[in-house]
């Protein structure tokens, strides 16, 4: 009796243990039979690290080195404001024969982190294909909160405007970038924001230049929805609560910023993300389609927040990122 229960625990074990691994690498193998579509992931982070563990997947080089073809000009300071340099970094081929198309990389880290770095596995791989990169510092939330970063990016907007000849891109064909927090300074850059009220001191220009083409990776677009009046991660941005400022979340939303002349949007967001839901981006792209702008959206199964760390869906976001350029940049 004790033997044929140890023998019925153990096929137990045996079977869950089987269809463990067919779940880890059904990912793998339903990519590798339909290519052409967005990767599938694991829903879950501990999942995700677990086929990290056991190299079904493969994480994104960080600090790729720079070819000999690429020309690496880092820390521009594009603005000094109260003494404190905010600078970029640009990469740019070095047998450029006339003016590029330049994509500016903004990157994450919920306002408070992350830094122009981040992005380098894009940069260096966009020079490489004739593009212009940039990335862009801001300030985060220790050098203050909400309106700083967004004025940073609206600046450094300005910044690139009047330095095509200096740097050998072409000012009127300028992408925005970014993912997360980057990602929603992108889209209200790229969309015309502006602070309400400023004076005419501001270092805010009235006007900016026009972005012909954003992106946006899983970054939040209405900070006046249920996801984000109580999230303590908006409230410190915003430096208020809804109940004390509820305009402020208005004003700090891209959405708000919509019209038809708002500039073709691509969006790239896993279904299983957790910190920005993919209803920020369903959000989006409905506003987008009723005023017409064209909008590329990419729903990226079972994938959670910081999804393009992972190289298979960096390369799958790098592959569309190219076609949406070559379509609306070129």
């Amino acid at each position: 009796m004790k033997y044929r229960l140890f023998k019925r625990l153990l096929t137990g074990l045996l079977i869950v243990f089987l269809l463990c691994c067919l779940l880890m690498v059904t990912p793998r193998v339903w990519s590798a039979i339909n290519s052409d579509k967005p990767p599938v992931g694991y829903h879950y982070l501990a999942p995700t690290y677990l086929a990290l563990k056991l190299g079904l997947e493969e994480m994104i080089n960080k600090t790729p080195a720079i070819p000999a073809d690429i020309e690496e000009i880092k820390n521009i300071e594009y603005k000094n404001i109260n003494g404190k340099s905010l600078q970029l970094d640009l990469y740019k081929p070095r047998n450029l024969t006339k003016p590029a198309p330049l994509l500016v990389f903004i990157h994450g880290g919920g306002w408070s982190g992350g830094e122009r770095a981040d992005y380098l596995v894009y940069l260096v791989a966009f020079a490489k294909k004739g593009y212009v990169t940039a990335t862009v510092s801001y300030r985060l939330l220790k050098d203050g909160p909400y309106p700083a970063c967004a004025e940073d990016i609206t600046d450094a907007v300005q910044w690139f405007y009047k330095n095509g000849e200096t740097y050998g891109y072409d000012p009127d064909r300028i992408a925005l970038i970014g993912g997360s927090a980057g990602a929603h300074l992108a889209l209200l850059a790229a969309y015309g924001w502006k602070k309400t009220g400023m004076n005419s001191d501001s270092t805010v220009a009235d006007t900016i230049p026009r972005i012909k083409a954003v992106v946006d990776i899983y970054g939040p677009t209405d900070l006046t929805t249920e996801f984000s009046r109580d999230n303590s991660t908006v409230t410190s941005f915003l430096a208020h609560t809804y109940q004390q400022a509820p305009e402020l979340f208005t004003e700090a939303s891209p959405i708000h910023y919509l019209n038809k002349n708002s500039p073709p949007t691509m969006i790239l967001h896993g279904t299983s993300d957790q910190t920005v839901p993919i209803s920020q981006s369903d959000l989006l792209k409905s506003k987008l389609d009723s005023l017409g702008v064209p909008t590329i959206y990419y729903k990226v199964p079972l994938w959670p927040h910081t999804m393009d760390i992972i190289q298979r869906v960096n390369r799958f976001s790098a592959d569309k990122m190219t076609g949406f350029f070559e379509k609306y940049l070129n």
